[in-house]
């Protein structure tokens, strides 16, 4: 007897009966293909967390913004989504033998209100993880969520949020956007204050000795002091010479 009709035998029926052909095949996953990484199984290495670890992070080099959220008044921007990053680092860490478990969970909740009137339950989540090597070693990390929902999966949407914190920060991955230091450009040059702007603020006898102190630093700064100017009584002197030799005087003369 074959293995059809042991089969059928233990189906309790012929190998004529007509066979079934609404049968759905579970396995079917078009939307769950994942990178091919090699095979899964040859690393066997017992080696330690972090080492395993760091051969994920080999694999995961980039994750773009490729989301989009279009949240009405709360604006639009793009974003890296729990389940792009779990098709990034799924693959990655069974290749490594790289475990990511939920240790610990600490959560708080509050009730706010939406500006439609409704009511949501907010939940911020800081979940510790322990991450697993191959010879059984493990480090933890901890990560924050922070989701609000009407129906009660506030929870589970701050506890994934967590999930993709702690993928994406310690697996250092960056987003191929452009680098902010692509774009460079130069400072225009302040314009320098002439010398001769300060004469009058110099000779002003209200001016105090600390003013006369920063106007001496700030002409020592653009180079301005021996720069010549007409003094108090019409004769040429070094600006910076005026400067000291009036603040001494108004020392010695009482004025601070």
């Amino acid at each position: 007897m074959g293995l059809r009709e042991n089969a059928a035998a233990a189906a309790g029926r012929t190998p004529t009966d007509p066979q079934p052909t609404d049968v759905t095949d579970v396995r079917e996953a078009p939307n769950l293909t994942e990178p091919d990484l090699g095979d899964l199984t040859k690393d066997a290495e017992a080696v330690s967390a972090v080492v395993a670890w760091s051969r994920v992070m080999g694999e995961v080099r980039s994750i773009a913004k490729s989301e989009r959220f279009d949240g009405g008044r709360a604006g639009r921007f793009n974003f890296r989504g729990i389940e792009t990053a779990l098709n990034a680092f799924g693959p990655a860490c069974r290749k490594h033998g790289v475990l990511v478990i939920q240790h610990k969970v600490d959560t708080e909740y509050r009730d706010i209100s939406t500006s439609s009137g409704g009511r949501m339950r907010e939940c911020t989540a800081l979940v510790t993880f322990r991450i697993y090597g191959p010879d059984g070693s493990y480090f933890d990390s901890q990560a924050a969520g922070e989701a609000s929902d009407s129906g009660g999966r506030s929870t589970p949407k701050a506890q994934s949020i967590a999930l993709r914190t702690l993928l994406i920060n310690n697996g250092l991955v960056p987003t191929e956007d452009r680098d902010a230091d692509a774009v460079h450009f130069e400072r225009a040059e302040s314009p320098v204050r002439p010398a001769a702007s300060y004469l009058d603020e110099i000779c002003n006898p209200h001016t105090s000795a600390g003013r006369l102190r920063q106007i001496h630093h700030e002409l020592g700064s653009t180079r301005q002091l021996g720069a010549l100017v007409t003094n108090e009584i019409g004769e040429e002197e070094p600006i910076g010479q005026m400067v000291v030799r009036i603040g001494k005087e108004r020392a010695a003369g009482g004025v601070s």
